[in-house]
């Protein structure tokens, strides 16, 4: 019953999946998309409201760096809750925001922002990272709740849509910080129908290089910013594979390089004639589950520093600047019930138990279980290339998910099925 009313509505749930990714979401313009997922929660019955989201409140140490943006209208959050005041008995929790396309957006097939379907997958920015995930999830309510219509209610349900995941993590924190919260939560992420339980630390730094400005025909002579940048990015590199040997983490023992470093950004240079007077990297730097984000900080500058003394090419220190996440590793415990249940119901739905796995990456999840002592746990959708040209979702993997989550919601909630 639950697998045919699912069937019924893949559909609206396409439907729904393409409105999603023609909302450009990029970080800082997430309100449109918001909108379009406000109108399917409140179609599945729920109570929605717009929690208004300002970073520059959140002063609390483990709070990320939010981006600065100009001319920006006033941000909000979203959360969909079926009727009551008791706390969560289960929070559903998607990011709407999707990473920046502008300078890759030539190199697509089809346009970035124009939802495109060729055989069983829809190509878009944010397809598979993770508006996939608000298509499933809004696919397994609305089946659960049309062969179970009283399933919410003797407990409740959240669904949250949160803002700077990718960039801060500072929408689920507050979030959480509003009282917005469960014992547990079950975030809707990408994870090939796997269940996702933990993930390394991650930091995100500036290191801005001097070197001497200067006409072409002396470039042999003074310190480009840029090749001394790269030194640099040379250095963190092989700290980083160094720490993947020496910093062992059985929970990431099926991830071949746990601790990347990505030069994500750099920003130097006026004319190609001139040697540059500065040079910006934006760094991403993977560290262990045990440390700090202020340990692999401090870890990162006596590395730059160590370069520095060495290399008399350094005119003066490089600045080391935060920009962005400075999230510590977690990982939930597999034993939990949620873990369990979720396992279980994906077995009932395919046959076969999903991978319990951890990445060299984050997600959101560690908000709840480092900071406010819920269990959470990732699944989602079978998604290819997030974070590049072409990304898409398999869009018989939101259906599959849809199953799963379908059953989990009916198990939780006490539904009947047949």
């Amino acid at each position: 019953m639950l697998d045919d009313a699912i069937a019924r509505h893949a559909g609206h749930a396409e439907q729904l999946l393409k409105d999603l990714v023609a909302a450009d979401s990029t970080v800082g313009r997430e309100q449109a998309a918001l909108e379009v997922l406000a109108a399917e929660l409140e179609d599945l019955g729920l109570d929605v409201t717009r929690p208004e989201f300002r970073p520059e409140t959140l002063t609390d140490g483990r709070a990320g760096v939010s981006p600065s943006f100009d001319d920006v209208a006033p941000r909000y959050q979203l959360l969909g809750s079926t009727p009551g005041t008791d706390r969560y008995h289960l929070l559903l929790n998607g990011h709407i925001d999707v990473v920046p396309v502008v300078a890759g957006a030539t190199l697509w097939t089809h346009p970035p922002f124009t939802p495109t379907v060729r055989g069983r997958r829809l190509y878009g920015r944010g397809s598979g990272d993770m508006k996939g995930g608000f298509a499933l999830g809004c696919l397994a309510i609305r089946a659960a709740r049309e062969v179970a219509p009283g399933l919410f209610d003797r407990h409740r349900l959240g669904f949250l849509a949160v803002v700077e995941e990718e960039c801060s993590g500072n929408g689920a924190f507050a979030a959480c910080l509003d009282g917005v919260l469960a014992d547990e939560v079950l975030l809707l992420e990408p994870t090939d129908l796997g269940v996702m339980l933990g993930g390394v630390g991650v930091l995100w730094l500036d290191v801005e290089v001097l070197g001497h400005a200067g006409h072409a025909d002396v470039a042999h002579l003074v310190a480009n910013p840029v090749e001394l940048g790269m030194r640099i990015v040379d250095r963190l590199r092989a700290w980083c594979r160094d720490l993947s040997i020496t910093e062992t983490d059985q929970t990431l023992a099926g991830v071949d390089s746990p601790y990347n470093l990505n030069l994500g950004g750099l920003d130097a240079g006026d004319w190609n004639s001139s040697v540059p007077a500065r040079a910006t990297l934006r760094l991403r730097i993977g560290f262990p589950r045990g440390w700090t984000a202020e340990d692999a900080e401090k870890g990162v500058r006596a590395e730059i520093d160590a370069l520095v003394v060495d290399d008399p090419a350094f005119a003066a220190p490089p600045m080391v600047r935060a920009s962005g996440l400075r999230a510590r590793g977690y990982y939930q415990d597999p034993g939990a019930p949620l873990v369990r249940d979720l396992v279980a119901a994906h077995l009932d739905a395919h046959g076969v138990e999903p991978e319990l796995f951890s990445l060299g990456s984050t997600t959101d999840a560690r908000t709840y279980v480092n900071d406010f002592g819920a269990v959470a746990a990732c699944y989602g959708t079978r998604s290819y290339d997030i974070h590049g040209v072409d990304e898409s979702v398999d869009l018989d993997s939101v259906v599959d998910g849809a199953r799963t989550v379908g059953r989990l919601l009916l198990s939780r909630f006490g539904g009947d099925r047949e």
